[in-house]
């Protein structure tokens, strides 16, 4: 292995402990960061098995393999699971917008009304 310590991970039956389909005890699943996501997926394409490391991280060899597939199309920023879609940056931006052009609203019409209150010069 690669030096890590994985204690509990077989219980000499050749079997995984925690739950049967090999998350930790208590079901709870394991959230990874985008970066974990990443060293995985280099490792892997640096030449590891992919069995090997499914073993070593307690994932699904499908589960790797979508991130290689998800890390080649886009990255890191494919491995987010929280990614912004491109309508929400849009989103984003129109209320950015919105909210300028408010302001500029509010300042047009505080000037309107400062220029009300002034008397009125006679034209000559």
């Amino acid at each position: 292995m690669s030096g890590v310590m994985e204690t509990g991970m077989e219980d000499g039956r050749g079997q995984r402990s925690g739950a049967p389909d090999g998350r930790p005890e208590g079901g709870r699943e394991v959230r990874w960061s985008a970066r974990r996501k990443e060293g995985v997926v280099l490792r892997l394409l640096r030449g590891e098995s992919l069995d090997a490391l499914a073993r070593e991280c307690r994932v699904a060899a499908g589960t790797i393999s979508s991130w290689r597939e998800e890390f080649l199309a886009a990255g890191r920023e494919g491995l987010k699971s929280r990614s912004r879609p491109e309508e929400d940056r849009r989103l984003v931006e129109a209320q950015r917008k919105i909210g300028e052009l408010s302001m500029d609203l509010d300042i047009l019409r505080a000037l309107n009304e400062e220029i009300d209150r002034r008397p009125r010069r006679p034209r000559r």
